[in-house]
């Protein structure tokens, strides 16, 4: 199963919105905003040519795709796109970091769950879920120096980050009967972080150990410590990328309210230049015009804070007629762009360029 499968300027200036007061016009554009700038997420294949890249790099830019988000780094990759005129960002994976050295070195940097067990040993949902605990001041010093290491390259313009927040502690529902999961209230397994660190911090600030509490995943206090430790992990991200005049942007759980019940994402306090929610409606077992509803929720709590583009999963979508209606239903309620996960054939470059029109 592909990872990603599983849950699935331009620089600063040209991934702004412009908004003449605070909420007043929350998918109002300006004039130069206005054509739509699309990404896509990639993994580089080394196995492709030169001459195959650039031709390839090319196609996309000529369809709207104005940026790459690289999984792994490749200078040959990076190079080549930036010569067809695209902007290339380093896709880093954030909170959920499972290299063999750091579980060996750092067991005590990962995240506890409310019945007690460590990600570094007994993962959640799959092998690959190692999350660490973003309370720790450690683990920021450790994210710190990998993007500063990212950024400090010259052929990478910008830091994306996915993988930002904590477990699902509810899978979309549409996974329920994969993992043989009810998950219609919150289960002690999937529930983090209750390690040491949280609990005295919080601690500290209610006088209450959740651990303590009769029902922890019923407190609102709770909660909001549990975003707060993943917000910090952002901004401080963000001021590293920024102090490099280069733009971070993130990828995300839908809609504001999906990303802070389920993974206690509270995306719409981070100090972004753009994010890139995965509506990825068929995990959510809806149309596809929830997409166009997704977008519409993202923009008013973010009040003008930063432009949205609609993360697509392209094998959610029937046809081609089915993916051009999710771009134009996304564009119409406000997306600056979508952002594309999936394979892109010769088909998806034709439908983004007939949404031109």
């Amino acid at each position: 199963m592909n990872k990603r499968d599983f849950i699935k300027t331009t620089m600063l200036a040209g991934m702004g919105l412009t908004v003449t007061s605070a909420c007043a016009s929350e998918t109002e554009q300006s004039e130069d905003a206005k054509e739509a700038k699309h990404w896509v997420w990639e993994n580089p294949n080394h196995e492709e040519s030169d001459e195959d890249l650039l031709k390839k790099y090319s196609s996309y830019y000529e369809a709207g795709i104005r940026g790459m988000f690289f999984e792994h780094d490749s200078e040959r990759h990076f190079r080549i796109a930036k010569k067809a005129g695209l902007e290339t960002h380093r896709w880093m994976w954030t909170m959920n970091r499972g290299e063999k050295s750091l579980l060996e070195s750092h067991p005590e940097w990962y995240a506890i769950s409310r019945d007690g067990k460590s990600c570094a040993t007994n993962p959640p949902y799959v092998g690959y879920y190692r999350w660490l605990c973003p309370s720790k001041p450690e683990v920021k010093n450790y994210l710190s120096q990998l993007s500063n290491e990212i950024l400090e390259k010259d052929y990478v313009d910008g830091l994306h980050l996915d993988y930002v927040r904590y477990c699902d502690v509810i899978l979309p529902v549409n996974l329920w009967e994969t993992y043989g999961i009810d998950q219609s209230r919150e289960l002690p397994e999937y529930d983090f972080c209750y390690c040491d660190t949280c609990r005295e911090n919080f601690k500290k600030k209610t006088g209450k150990d959740p651990l303590e509490m009769e029902h922890p995943d019923q407190s609102p206090a709770w909660r909001k410590y549990r975003y707060e430790q993943v917000n910090s992990i952002v901004n401080h991200l963000s001021e590293i990328a920024h102090a490099k005049n280069k733009p971070i942007t993130a990828a995300v759980f839908p809609t504001p309210e999906i990303a802070r019940r389920i993974v206690r994402q509270d995306w719409t306090n981070w100090n972004l230049d753009a994010v890139c929610p995965m509506i990825y409606h068929g995990f959510y077992r809806e149309s596809v015009n929830w997409i166009g509803d997704a977008v519409e929720e993202g923009l008013h709590f973010l009040c003008g804070k930063f432009p949205i583009y609609a993360g697509l999963y392209l094998p959610d979508f029937k046809s081609d007629e089915e993916l051009e209606q999710g771009i134009r239903v996304a564009l119409k309620n406000g997306a600056s762009g979508v952002s594309l996960f999936g394979r892109i054939e010769k088909n998806i470059l034709e439908v983004l360029k007939r949404t031109k029109s």
